[in-house]
């Protein structure tokens, strides 16, 4: 946990934000596998790890605003518990960690919030993401579940978003720790593939790094030769020369802030002619990117920045044509680029997308787009001092989708279909990084790792 003085200042500033009623934070619970002790790994709300740190299932918050209290409501471990999982800390010695002196039963927070609404006090809760919160509210509430769904305070997410987007020192600091080993992770995947494995030893090794370093890895690791399936979980392809693996995986702190890292590499100790040539426009379009990050630049800007990028090296090795600006304002390059540049990032590997990207990557400013690609973009508005985001361009040739818009004529005009049966089994290249925004500019988070292809090919010429 971080000091007491830190949750506390972050209540304190929810609280001025948020000015009447009682906000009610609700924590995770674990949730069975295949039965009920049989359990996913938990991992804690991160809003309620904001406000409170507080890493156990079964607990419930209230931010009174009337009273200027803060209470913690949770039971402490019977002594079954105790049998079967050991001795722990009473909640109210971890509840004193965070700044707080009120702890009860969480029996006591349905009569805590009906003595509330009774007053006429507005009770201010966020969107649950787990069904289980749905029906924990509507119980609370004593309302069906679309009521709890349209009761949601839209004043209180905004807030929080308002507060969690910008990154303080600390968090600047775990961002760091997870971004390094993630960076460790890379490497050793660089180090350690080779022809004959399969995808999940190499996702194995990774995941190894993760448990040895911190509490494991931010989101299910994607280690795939099939790069162009964007979101491919499965590990069981055997590794052969002449193919590319991505790898995309990211760890967690100590204190649950992400990582968030791609890398391609060729199986074999070196580049082919055509790998080369595309993860080469990539790496352009990554390194345009970055030189663009600074406060007050809307992020669709650097987005589409990047795919002018992309699409002029496609144009260099006869993919695309005609008129770059043209080809991406009819979003011809999301052929091969069909996802957003990057997205917010810190206690979530997607930050607060629970709350939706309207109020965190976009504003009433900035609205969202409806084109193919463009419409997958989850950051669009101006950066700010203290985000943290990753830039993330690739470039995918995925054979459904060639075909589908080549029997439609799609963007016939920018696109040499004929050429394209060059690369119907290539795959995909992802180059990703995790950058913080500055009041100049922006920087680098955690440890490098070699991205450039001479340095690539060169940690695989020892693999």
């Amino acid at each position: 946990m971080f000091s007491k003085d830190i949750y506390i200042a972050r209540r304190n500033e929810l609280r001025e934000k948020t000015g009447n009623g009682v906000i009610l934070l609700l924590g995770n619970e674990e949730v069975g596998m295949n039965y009920k002790d049989n359990v996913y790994t938990f991992r804690q709300d991160s809003t309620f790890l904001y406000y409170f740190g507080l890493d156990k299932p079964g607990l419930a918050a209230v931010i009174d605003n009337e009273k200027g209290s803060d209470i913690v409501f949770g039971d402490n471990p019977s002594m079954d518990d105790v049998v079967w999982t050991g001795t722990q800390i009473l909640i109210h010695d971890q509840a004193a960690r965070c700044g707080i002196s009120d702890v009860q039963p969480l029996s006591v927070l349905n009569t805590y919030i009906k003595e509330s609404a009774e007053k006429g006090l507005k009770i201010h809760y966020l969107l649950p993401y787990r069904y289980r919160q749905y029906l924990f509210l509507s119980g609370l509430f004593g309302k069906s579940v679309e009521e709890v769904k349209k009761g949601i305070s839209i004043e209180l997410t905004k807030n929080i978003v308002d507060q969690r987007l910008i990154k303080g020192d600390e968090e600047i600091a775990e961002l760091d720790k997870a971004v390094s080993i993630t960076s460790k992770m890379h490497l050793r995947a660089m180090e350690y593939a080779r022809p004959g494995m399969k995808e999940q030893h190499v996702m194995a090794e990774i995941y190894r790094i993760a448990l040895e370093e911190g509490p494991g890895v931010s989101f299910s690791p994607i280690v795939s030769i099939r790069g162009e399936v964007l979101h491919n979980h499965h590990y069981n392809n055997t590794l052969k020369e002449g193919q590319l693996l991505l790898v995309d995986a990211g760890a967690e702190s100590g204190m649950h802030y992400a990582g968030d890292m791609t890398r391609t590499f060729p199986v074999s100790g070196t580049f082919t002619g055509k790998q080369s040539d595309v993860y080469q426009i990539v790496l352009n379009a990554q390194n345009a990117a970055i030189e663009a990050l600074k406060p007050g630049i809307p992020y669709k800007e650097v987005h589409l920045l990047a795919s002018n990028t992309i699409v002029d090296g496609l144009k260099t090795i006869g993919i695309m044509k005609g008129d770059t600006q043209e080809a991406v304002s009819a979003g011809a390059h999301a052929l091969f680029f069909p996802h957003g540049l990057g997205h917010m990032m810190g206690l979530d590997v997607h930050d607060m997308e629970n709350f939706g990207e309207k109020y965190v990557g976009y504003d009433e400013s900035t609205d969202k787009s409806e084109q193919f690609g463009l419409n997958f973009l989850r950051l669009a508005k101006k950066l700010v001092p203290g985000y943290v985001l990753t830039i993330e361009p690739g470039i995918y040739f995925i054979p459904p989708l060639i075909e589908k818009w080549k029997n439609e004529k799609k963007s016939a005009d920018f696109i040499n279909f004929s050429k394209l049966d060059e690369y119907l089994d290539f795959g995909g290249i992802r180059i990703e990084e995790n950058f913080m925004i500055t009041s100049s500019g922006s920087r680098l988070l955690g440890t490098p790792v070699a991205k450039e292809i001479a340095e690539v090919e060169e940690i695989r010429a020892g693999a």
